[in-house]
């Protein structure tokens, strides 16, 4: 009896629209170049992006990641042809976004192939240009603008942005890995702790991790057509980065949907 009464309960309320509905699971939203997601993002030409691999380090039953990098692009283009509010559109209070720029970044500005580049630098300056490419009068900012405006957006959303220092390319100096700190991770760290977002110095780990495998093998086993783009192994390899990154983070509750949290 007891049973039915239960029973006879819950359909009032659901008739009534009175049950609690069930709460969305958050999204780890990914933006970035080619180096997040390579191609259509299904190993094209063996190659792939670090995006790819992440989901196999979360817990998906709890947190959803999806990837909209585009190779090709810098922190300047993704929001000049639109990629940016695509991303903007979907985004709800308790989601992540993940944030890694700087390998196009330093392109020309103005040229008739891409007209991609960014000012170096995270300050206001800024070059007004007729854009070759697109005929569009265009004011351009420095690398650390563009980033500052993904935090200022992401943030005005209730969502929590983590800006990624870029992954490091094949380049070897005296043995070791040829790092951005002097540059464009630099002013990706500069850009995430001025604006009040988290921070993952992904170039530095990934770097470590490459020389303790050793130049012939990161050559061999990584890296097949070029110095920027890894296949499989790498591609995991760096998603594993990303998670140490945030595994280091003090105040970032992404850990807690980690499979292996801290």
């Amino acid at each position: 009896m007891h049973r039915y009464l239960i029973m006879a309960l819950a359909i009032f309320l659901l008739s009534a629209g009175s049950l609690p509905e069930k709460k969305a699971k958050p999204v780890i939203f990914l933006i970035g170049d080619s180096t997040v997601k390579n191609g259509t993002g299904k190993g094209d030409g063996g190659l792939w992006g670090w995006g790819a691999y992440l989901h196999t380090m979360f817990d998906t039953s709890k947190v959803s990641i999806r990837n909209y990098a585009l190779g090709g692009r810098s922190s300047r283009t993704f929001i000049t042809q639109g990629l940016w509010d695509k991303v903007l559109a979907q985004l709800k209070p308790g989601d992540y976004v993940l944030i890694q720029f700087g390998h196009n970044d330093s392109s020309p500005v103005n040229d008739d192939s891409r007209a991609r580049g960014t000012l170096r630098g995270t300050g206001e300056e800024t070059e007004e240009i007729d854009n070759i490419l697109t005929k569009q009068h265009e004011t351009v900012h420095t690398y650390g603008w563009y980033l500052r405006k993904y935090i200022y957006d992401a943030k005005a959303r209730g969502a929590m942005p983590v800006i990624c220092s870029l992954v490091p390319r094949n380049i070897w100096e005296n043995g070791k890995v040829a790092r951005a700190s002097a540059d464009y991770g630099l002013w990706a760290r500069e850009t995430a702790e001025a604006a009040g977002a988290g921070f993952i110095d992904l170039n530095e780990i990934i770097a470590v991790k490459y020389e303790a495998l050793g130049q012939q093998e990161v050559s061999t086993k990584l890296f097949l057509t070029d110095h920027t783009h890894t296949n499989e192994a790498g591609a995991i390899i760096n998603a594993a980065a990303v998670t140490e990154g945030i595994k280091q983070m003090k105040k970032c509750k992404l850990k807690r949907y980690l499979r292996t949290p801290l």
